[in-house]
């Protein structure tokens, strides 16, 4: 009978268990139809609070219609379609956004904190990848109608190899993804990464550091 009472102590807390994992680590529900972001609102909370009011418009962009300029340093500009720019998006948990590529053109290694993203190429080639935490590259070139994903915080890349413009739509599950350029968060970051931490990291000199600190518009 012990052996049983134990037995049973254990599985309901296995239970207990298993009920609290699930509710922290899964999304609440809406408690609502809709919850339009109030982007001006000073109350800090995980999203935005909701508008008294809305309209059409707050569910509306038409910022995906057009290609963008590309003609910057990297050759590739990306227009987004998330909370800031769609306010009804507050806490549907989806977003998308464009990214228009010049030959040669790189979107560079960078994450999405906060989601799982998914591309559609709408023109041209593209050579993509990611890189799993075993510093595995999972890469292959896309085309025209071709899908593909990058997991959840995975560092990835895409670039245009082809001698013609490109371009591609990128869907997200989160409402706003966040976005870390790997190059920029680390050698632009405000207040500077101290550069013996960069000279150590990447095995260069501190003249190269403030090269490439340069060149980002970095301190130095």
């Amino acid at each position: 009978m012990a052996a049983a009472g134990k037995l049973s102590v254990s599985v309901v807390a296995i239970m207990v268990f298993i009920v609290i994992f699930s509710s922290v680590s899964a999304d609440p529900d809406m408690l609502q139809d809709v919850c339009v972001a109030d982007l001006n609102n000073a109350v800090k909370m995980n999203g935005f609070a909701c508008k008294a009011k809305f309209s059409a418009s707050d569910f509306f962009f038409a910022g995906l219609a057009m290609p963008m300029a590309t003609n910057n340093m990297l050759g590739s500009t990306v227009t987004p379609a998330n909370v800031m720019q769609i306010p009804g998006l507050n806490t549907l948990g989806v977003s998308m956004a464009r990214i228009d590529f010049g030959p040669g053109g790189l979107n560079p290694p960078h994450t999405h904190p906060r989601a799982t993203e998914i591309i559609f190429v709408l023109y041209g080639e593209l050579d993509v990848g990611f890189i799993t935490t075993a510093n595995v590259l999972v890469s292959m070139t896309i085309k025209q109608g071709d899908v593909f994903t990058f997991p959840k915080g995975l560092v990835h890349f895409q670039i245009n190899n082809g001698k013609g413009p490109a371009a591609a739509i990128a869907a997200f599950n989160s409402q706003n993804p966040g976005v870390q350029a790997i190059a920029a968060t680390l050698f632009a970051a405000t207040p500077p990464v101290a550069d013996s931490v960069l000279s150590k990291a990447f095995q260069i000199s501190y003249q190269e550091v403030d090269e490439i600190k340069s060149k980002l518009g970095g301190k130095r």
